[in-house]
């Protein structure tokens, strides 16, 4: 049967073997390293998974907007000065976007664009009584508006219908105003108009501002109310590559002429946060990869040193310096591919205790994580590679002994 077997690998076995508890211990510290790499990455991975869900799932890909107003206004020139030109902005009006209609169907016939909902917002109050509250109101055409945000997974009661009487708030709103499912509110805007609607859902975007602000009327609704009747102040779009979404507004925004504002642009500092999370995650990945290798490199140097007297006799047999360099490559690689696969049970475990210990007080998961089987095939090729890479310098070292000062120890 050994026949079978390379001289090398026979060699390599019997070396870990006849060191056992040395052998343990580092595939142990090996294990160890690779069960956390796996645990951190999985938990990354489901927590920024999570978080990009969230906000995804409460705001469009990207918003088109009409063009912000600008009035150029000269100053007059004082005697031996130039005259300047000083761009002031006026205060910025409700109004819509022009031709929107065809802008809509236009971003429909683009194959990066998923879904296109024309949409009304601006500014209101809620009256309940002696109070009042300023909103933001939004009006929102009900079956394009579903795929662009999933309001209906939103709501914590009632239902996603709305009619020309309907309005849906936020929890916050409702707890502020002490309103419920059913209960009446006017809405009233600076255009002078109001309406009376029937709240019909209470809905939960995950942040008290939002919960606070946002409302949601029928689009007609909101259109007579802001007195904008007929026209929408902005165009939301679902993409197919959401994080694209920065390179795609800036092809519509040259297309059409128009503001085209993406998610990345308008969640920037999300952004920054999410990548100096990355980067350490991945300097603590780095350094525990680094002692894992120390660690095989310092235990197979110390089994050089332990058996020279055979590496001796190795070579006086007629073993090659590549032989003899191949036998410590390969329990350098045996010791990476052991520890990470005891690892990557390890991490799977650590991730299962994870799951059932960290709970909300409802006892529903914080966030889901779904370990890809890719992460346990990488950790293990990776630690593999460690391995090899970590035996390089003791193997060179074993090859280089004399054989008659080896034997002679």
């Amino acid at each position: 049967m050994n026949s079978f077997i390379p001289f090398e690998w026979i060699a390599a076995i019997r070396f870990l073997r006849e060191g056992r508890l040395q052998t343990v211990f580092i595939i142990s510290g090996v294990a160890i390293g690779v069960g956390v790499i796996v645990f951190m990455s999985a938990l990354l991975s489901g927590l920024q998974a999570n978080l990009f869900y969230r906000l995804l799932s409460s705001q469009p890909h990207i918003v088109l907007e009409r063009p912000k107003q600008q009035v150029t206004q000269l100053r007059v020139a004082e005697p031996g000065q130039q005259l300047l030109a000083a761009v002031q902005k006026p205060p910025q009006r409700v109004s819509s976007v022009d031709q929107w209609q065809k802008v809509r169907d236009r971003m429909r016939l683009r194959k990066d664009v998923l879904a296109v909902s024309p949409t009304v917002t601006g500014p209101a109050f809620v009256v309940k009584g002696s109070s009042n509250q300023a909103i933001s109101l939004t009006g929102i055409d009900v079956d394009q508006y579903l795929k662009i945000v999933p309001l209906h997974e939103k709501l914590v009661s009632g239902s996603y219908r709305l009619t020309n009487n309907d309005i849906m708030i936020g929890t916050q709103l409702a707890e502020d105003m002490g309103m419920q499912l059913g209960d009446k509110l006017r809405v009233a805007t600076a255009a002078g108009a109001s309406r009376t609607l029937t709240i019909v859902g209470i809905f939960d975007f995950g942040n008290r501002s939002a919960n606070q602000r946002t409302v949601f009327v029928l689009l007609s609704t909101a259109q007579n109310l802001l007195n904008l009747v007929g026209g929408v102040t902005s165009i939301d779009m679902t993409v197919t590559d959401p994080y694209a979404a920065e390179k795609i507004a800036l092809s519509i925004a040259n297309e059409t002429g128009l503001n085209a504002l993406s998610w990345i642009a308008t969640n920037s500092q999300f952004f920054q946060g999410m990548n100096a999370q990355n980067m350490s995650s991945m300097l603590i990945r780095l350094f525990v990869g680094l002692s894992v290798a120390a660690g095989i490199a310092s235990v197979l140097v110390v089994s050089v040193v332990q058996r020279q007297k055979d590496i001796g006799i190795l070579r006086a047999m007629g073993g090659s310096r590549g032989q003899v360099m191949r036998v410590f490559l390969i329990q350098g690689a045996v010791v990476g591919l052991l520890g990470s696969l005891l690892g990557s049970a390890f991490g799977f475990l650590l991730l299962t205790a994870w799951r059932i210990g960290a709970r909300n007080p409802d006892g529903t998961s914080i966030f889901e994580i779904t370990p890809d089987p890719k992460l346990f095939m990488y950790a293990t090729l990776i630690a593999t590679l460690t391995g090899l890479v970590a035996a390089v310098t003791p193997a060179i070292r074993a090859a280089r002994l004399d054989p008659v000062v080896a034997i002679r120890g």
